[in-house]
């Protein structure tokens, strides 16, 4: 199989997933250039959403918000097929996750409108370059992320908590990393929470929700963004009678340099 890596451009990495060449996370994938999370729903719903993110922003940061039934988000990149460029996507029904397919060729409607959502492997980037250890790259493995207790502000039919990606790091570079993020709240910003994870409905945090078990060393503290996620726990709370996302870890690469989030 293909193997992909931090130098690739976006256009071959969306190439080789659109072929069916990559299944795996984009982690570390085409460094320089952001990730989206993506939310798929009908029309009929699209303005509520849209409310929802603008309340929920740290979840939420929208980048895109697509024409109904277009599959081509221009503002994203060139020739971006959301339908197959993400290398695992998810399918709702009622709230129920009924398919993790590959591609969405089949499923694709004419009154789906799609949210293309910041993601915060932007910020991992930026990170590395000073200095802070990301763990979960280093291991090739998908980030933790939790649901918490945090509640979210509802709109429409649209409602539920947080969940929260983690990083595990020094303190010394917990307060660095709250500086670097901070200036990137398109993509998620700086931390929701650190160091006592309790506080936040996080009973075990070997153990978490979506992603693989965190990559921890000696005196690392745990350090929580909002999620991309979120969304997505949104939609099942809603119930809608169908919706599409992508799978955690699973991200579609845009054409967008990281370096133009900075205060976007």
């Amino acid at each position: 199989m293909l193997s992909l890596d931090a130098t690739v451009s976006p256009a071959d990495a969306r190439a080789a997933i659109r072929r069916g060449d990559w299944p795996n996370t984009t982690t570390g994938i085409a460094n320089g250039y952001a990730q989206a999370n993506l939310v798929i729903i009908p029309e009929a719903y699209a303005s509520d959403f849209l409310r929802f993110c603008m309340a929920n922003r740290e979840a939420c940061p929208v980048l895109d918000v697509s024409e109904p039934g277009s599959f081509h988000p221009q503002a994203l990149g060139d020739a971006i097929d959301l339908r197959t460029d993400v290398p695992r996507y998810r399918v709702y029904e009622h709230g129920e996750l009924v398919a993790e397919p590959e591609d969405l060729t089949s499923r694709w409607r004419d009154d789906l409108v799609t949210f293309s959502i910041g993601c915060s492997f932007s910020f991992e980037e930026p990170l590395i370059a000073e200095g802070v250890p990301v763990r979960h790259m280093d291991a090739r493995t998908i980030v933790p992320m939790y649901r918490t207790n945090i509640p979210l502000v509802p709109a429409g039919p649209f409602h539920g908590q947080y969940v929260v990606s983690m990083r595990a790091m020094s303190p010394a570079d917990a307060i660095r990393a709250v500086q670097i993020t901070t200036d990137m709240p398109s993509v998620h910003g700086a931390p929701l929470h650190l160091a006592r994870p309790e506080l936040i409905g996080i009973d075990d945090i070997g153990k978490p929700d979506f992603g693989d078990a965190p990559v921890m060393e000696d005196d690392d503290i745990p350090v929580f963004w909002a999620c991309g996620v979120t969304p997505q726990i949104a939609l099942m709370n809603a119930k809608l009678p169908f919706a599409m996302a992508h799978a955690p870890g699973h991200m579609l690469i845009t054409d967008i340099p990281n370096y133009r989030l900075k205060y976007r």
